[in-house]
């Protein structure tokens, strides 16, 4: 793996040096664009709006249109905006991991400490298991300042989910939410004993990627000569006409796949 930030993370006057790693990759199918015509490749390409000429990326620069006039940065302007926090994630606050929504949650990254860092490193991973807190703090990673929750991911690592602005949230009130009514006691237990029907520990290794595998069945049958499978499509769910014989549905679904009311 390659290291995307190498710094600090500031915890009181202790500076732990670390490295962050991307925690997490995508397995999707890499589809490409084609033009429909012959099937030649899309290609994009950096233009110069003006010569209508094509751009190197090492002749590209970043600039910010102020009253339709572009003020150009360089490496220099960006570093100097704040280069501790450039190198430097201090925790400002620790708090418990479950006070904070997952709403908040973007990317996780692995952390590693870097030499003469592993004593500190260790320290601090075994302070957060047994307090079950976290440590949040900003940091500057390609030219933006983010939000980021130092937390153990297990016993042997500390990792780093990068966070989002509580402006970054959007509101939620023009939405069509149903209005306050009082909920049926009878569908209500029902509905719980559903709950706890098919309540058990989170295994993530349930869930699979299983689109990917059958798009990939698709295209192979195809590059033979071969017609797709073609599956029963699924019915889309209307609006609920018996609540209660839908959730006596339900259970007796579920108990017949072996789930058992706790």
């Amino acid at each position: 793996m390659r290291a995307i930030w190498n710094g600090a993370i500031g915890f009181g006057l202790v500076n732990i040096p670390v490295k962050l790693y991307t925690a997490t990759e995508e397995s999707n199918v890499d589809l490409d664009m084609l033009d429909k015509s012959d099937y030649s490749h899309i290609r994009y390409k950096r233009v110069n709006e003006n010569t209508g000429k094509e751009v190197k990326w090492e002749n590209i620069v970043k600039g910010y249109n102020l009253e339709g006039e572009y003020i150009v940065l360089t490496d220099e302007d960006f570093a100097a905006v704040n280069p501790e926090k450039s190198k430097i994630l201090a925790i400002e606050q620790f708090v418990h991991v479950d006070e904070v929504d997952s709403v908040y949650f973007e990317s996780a990254y692995f952390i590693e400490p870097q030499k003469n860092g592993e004593d500190a490193y260790r320290l601090m991973l075994e302070a957060l298991l047994d307090t079950g807190m976290a440590g949040v703090g900003t940091f500057i990673l390609r030219e933006k300042e983010l939000i980021g929750m130092v937390r153990p991911y297990n016993e042997e690592i500390l990792m780093l989910n990068r966070m989002r602005y509580s402006d970054n949230i959007r509101d939620y009130k023009d939405l069509k939410l149903p209005a306050e009514k009082k909920v049926k006691p009878a569908e209500l237990k029902m509905a719980e004993a559903l709950i706890e029907q098919l309540s058990e520990p989170f295994d993530p290794s349930l869930y699979k990627n299983t689109y990917a595998d059958d798009l990939m069945e698709i295209i192979e049958r195809k590059a033979a000569g071969k017609r797709p499978r073609r599956t029963k499509k699924a019915e889309t769910p209307t609006a609920a006409v018996d609540l209660m014989a839908q959730l006596k549905a339900s259970l007796e679904a579920s108990k017949s796949q072996g789930k058992k009311v706790s």
